[in-house]
């Protein structure tokens, strides 16, 4: 699948890592280093803005060694970019450690999986159909 891309980072364009990949990672585009306090939150620029096609959206998610190592994530994870915004794609992180976390140029921030959807078409009716979990909620798939 090809997506139109526009770069106006100093970095070369996302990229798969390996040949398995889902994700690529985003990296930030930053005049001067961000200094990331304990539960502070920041949006930070990639300087990139993509036209996905319709039916598929960019999901933004946290990277697993950022998480684990600094304790760095996207709050709103995933994050989605729908098909139709234009706007440059940004991330919100957040600092979940105790210590403050510098995000400079160039940073891996986040990864980004491509993804294709549906849209629902609601049909309103007066009862669902029975099933053996019923309303069982969290915890009540019955395994264990």
């Amino acid at each position: 699948m090809k997506i139109k891309i526009v770069n106006h980072s100093k970095h070369d364009l996302p990229k798969y890592e390996t040949i398995a990949s889902a994700g690529m990672d985003l990296r930030a585009n930053l005049d001067a280093p961000v200094h990331l306090n304990p539960m502070e939150r920041v949006l930070v620029p990639t300087g990139l803005f993509m036209e996905i096609p319709s039916g598929y959206e960019a999901q933004v998610r946290p990277r697993s060694g950022l998480a684990l190592k600094k304790g760095i994530t996207v709050l709103n994870s995933p994050g989605t970019i729908d098909a139709d915004y234009r706007g440059e794609i940004r991330v919100i992180l957040i600092n979940l450690s105790n210590d403050i976390f510098e995000i400079t140029d160039g940073d891996r921030i986040a990864q980004m999986v491509i993804s294709s959807h549906v849209q629902a078409v609601w049909e309103k009716v007066e009862v669902l159909a029975e099933t053996t979990r019923g309303a069982g909620g969290f915890g009540h798939t019955g395994g264990k």
